[in-house]
C-alpha cells in the first residue's frame, strides 16, 4: 500500500497532520537524549525524516531500517551524511545481536505487526540496558467531544485529501482512520505501557499531543530482563 508513497511522503504527512507530525517528531526525537559517541537504531525509517533529526540534533551514529524497498530507496542516498547504514528488514525479527544500540526510534510502527507484544520485545533485545527507546504513533483524542470530529475527518477529510495527490495517498487516506482507531481499541494506552515493560523498559513515559492525535511514548532499556 504505502509502495507509491516516498516522493511526496515528508509533505503530505505533514499535511494530512495539519503541521503537526512534524513537531511529533522533535518530541521523539527530544526524549531518545542521545549523544555523538551513540549508536541509534531507527525501526521503519521510511524516507529518514527521523533518521536526520537524530543526526542533526546529537550528531549519533544511525542505522536505519525498513521493510519497505520504497521506501528505502529515498534512504539510502542518505548513508554518509545520515545513516552509518541503512538495512531491509522487518521489526518482528531484527537482523542484529543483542544489545548491540544505544538508542532505538520507531514511528508508525505496531498497528502495523501482527504481535506488538512480541515486536516490543524484539526492539527492547537489541538495545543495551541503560539505553532509551521512543515511539511515536498516531493517538484517538478523547471522547465525546474530540473524537467526532476526528472521526469525521480521518474517515471523510482524509480520503479526500490523498484523492487530491494521488490514488495511493487515497488508499491510504481510507486506510488511517479505522486501522488507528482499530488499533487503540484493541490495545488501549495503558496496555501499550504495560507491554514496554513487559519487554523490560521501565521507567514508561507517555505524552499525548494536539489534543490527543498523536502519543509519544519513552523508557529506558532495564538490566536484561525480557
Amino acid at each position: 500500500m504505502f509502495s507509491g508513497l516516498p516522493r511526496h511522503y515528508d509533505r503530505v504527512a505533514a499535511l494530512f497532520s495539519f503541521g503537526q507530525d512534524p513537531r511529533w517528531r522533535r518530541a521523539m526525537v527530544d526524549a531518545v537524549q542521545a549523544s555523538p559517541d551513540q549508536r541509534v537504531l531507527d525501526v521503519a525509517t521510511g524516507t529518514g525524516l527521523v533518521a536526520r533529526a537524530l543526526k542533526r540534533r546529537y550528531g549519533s551514529r544511525v542505522v536505519g531500517l525498513d521493510q519497505s524497498e520504497q521506501m528505502l530507496s529515498r534512504a539510502l542516498p542518505l548513508v554518509g551524511p545520515v545513516y552509518e547504514q541503512v538495512v531491509r528488514g522487518e521489526a518482528e525479527q531484527l537482523p542484529f545481536a543483542d544489545a548491540e544500540f544505544d538508542a532505538l526510534t520507531f514511528t508508525y510502527l505496531l498497528r502495523y505487526v501482527d504481535d506488538p507484544a512480541a515486536t516490543m520485545r524484539e526492539l527492547a533485545r537489541v538495545v543495551r540496558p541503560g539505553g532509551r527507546i521512543a515511539m511515536l504513533e498516531f493517538h484517538v483524542p478523547p471522547r465525546p467531544v474530540l473524537y467526532p470530529a476526528w472521526r469525521l475527518y480521518t474517515r471523510v477529510g482524509l480520503p479526500a485529501l490523498g484523492r487530491l495527490v494521488s490514488r495511493d495517498w487515497y488508499e491510504v487516506g481510507r486506510f488511517l482512520g479505522p486501522s488507528i482507531d482499530g488499533f487503540w481499541r484493541r490495545h488501549p494506552l495503558p496496555d501499550v505501557v504495560e507491554m514496554w515493560r513487559a519487554a523490560g523498559i521501565h521507567p514508561v513515559e507517555a505524552r499525548k499531543m494536539s489534543l490527543g492525535g498523536g502519543v509519544v511514548m519513552w523508557g529506558v532499556r532495564d538490566n536484561g530482563r525480557t
